[in-house]
């Protein structure tokens, strides 16, 4: 079935069926093209004409526009990340598109709407699925099938509206980058006003979470490597730039913000890089664990951690109700994701490759 590129969260699916073709929808080419890998690693990557997925009952075709590429799914595709990947396997989660037909009991949207893929199918509200022996990590482009394709057929609960102020390069860049600084953030961190928030680095989660902290009023001090990098990143709204190549950043931090601290930090680095936050949070403050750059272990020290209380917690992107939170702000508040290049469709390897250079925010492919 996700060799087909199709999928369903019914545990009696209709998909296989004989009668699937009752769309409420148009006519197309039967043909579609689509980018898979038929092992683990970085040179099996083909590009092959498939059937166009069938619809189920519940399901929307959606017709690709753009896929906005995360360093995960390079990671994926190279390691397999312990995940129990199906062969022809399709590559990559974040994707927006027009519905061009829907199942016959489909209600949430109509050919012509433009929608948005969800990171964790199923995650809609409330608590992560799974339990602690097991947690839940059933995404796109991992235990379900990616979106390279020309076209996806997905389930109606798997999508979200896009916002109507954004191109579809723009609104591609929401699912997973978008959706894990606003959970970060907002959902889990209820950010306030005046709140000093640390960012690391200038990558995709980095630089929305620069725009939300400075929509909702706070203070925003920036690390980086690359003083280019930080420039661009105080053009866009930063308060502060910390170069953390040629200065101690938990030292400048303390002088930025007279000893307090940060409020909230987006912790991009992992490993080693735990203990470097943990010195710069504030008493109570909140380390929002992101990224694995420097690792998959994380560790520091113990004194700070009982000293000032703050609150260390695991961010796996977002349910899909916050998702829809984040379209509505940003269409309230005209948020522009910043995307550092954009790649066609045939250019799936140079995008991929691209991810290794440190782009300054998203690596978007459009159709």
């Amino acid at each position: 079935m996700m060799g087909n590129h199709t999928a369903t969260g019914e545990a009696n699916s209709t998909l296989c069926s004989p009668d699937r073709n009752r769309w409420k929808g148009t006519s197309m080419s039967k043909w579609m093209q689509e980018w898979s890998t038929a092992a683990v690693g970085p040179h099996d990557l083909k590009l092959a004409e498939r059937p166009l997925p069938e619809v189920g009952e519940h399901d929307v075709l959606v017709r690709t526009l753009a896929v906005s590429l995360n360093y995960r799914d390079k990671l994926v595709l190279e390691t397999g990340m312990g995940l129990d990947l199906a062969f022809p396997f399709v590559p990559a989660s974040d994707m927006s598109g027009v519905v061009e037909a829907v199942g016959k009991s489909v209600t949430r949207f109509q050919p012509g709407d433009r929608v948005i893929s969800t990171f964790s199918p199923g995650w809609i509200d409330g608590l992560r699925p799974g339990n602690g022996r097991t947690p839940a990590y059933a995404t796109l482009g991992g235990a379900f099938p990616g979106v390279m394709s020309e076209y996806v057929a997905f389930p109606e609960d798997w999508f979200v509206a896009a916002p109507k102020s954004l191109d579809a390069a723009e609104a591609s860049t929401l699912p997973c980058a978008g959706l894990t600084a606003w959970f970060a953030l907002v959902e889990r961190g209820h950010l306030r006003a005046g709140d000093r928030v640390l960012v690391q680095g200038t990558g995709g989660v980095a630089l929305f979470g620069l725009q939300i902290a400075k929509a909702t009023g706070a203070e925003v001090i920036i690390t980086s490597s690359s003083a280019e990098k930080l420039e661009r990143a105080l053009s866009l709204g930063a308060d502060h730039g910390i170069n953390r190549s040629s200065e101690d950043w938990v030292e400048r931090l303390y002088q930025l913000t007279a000893d307090h601290g940060a409020d909230h930090i987006l912790e991009i680095a992992g490993g080693a890089g735990l203990g470097q936050s943990l010195r710069a949070v504030a008493p109570d403050g909140r380390i929002s664990v992101i990224g694995v750059l420097e690792g998959f272990e994380v560790s520091g020290p113990v004194g700070p951690l009982l000293l000032k209380s703050p609150v260390v917690q695991g961010i796996s992107v977002g349910h899909r109700r916050a998702l829809e939170d984040l379209v509505g702000a940003v269409e309230r508040l005209r948020l522009k994701p910043v995307i550092d290049k954009r790649y066609k469709f045939a250019e799936f390897p140079e995008a991929l490759a691209h991810l290794d250079h440190g782009p300054f925010g998203k690596v978007v492919i459009e159709f």
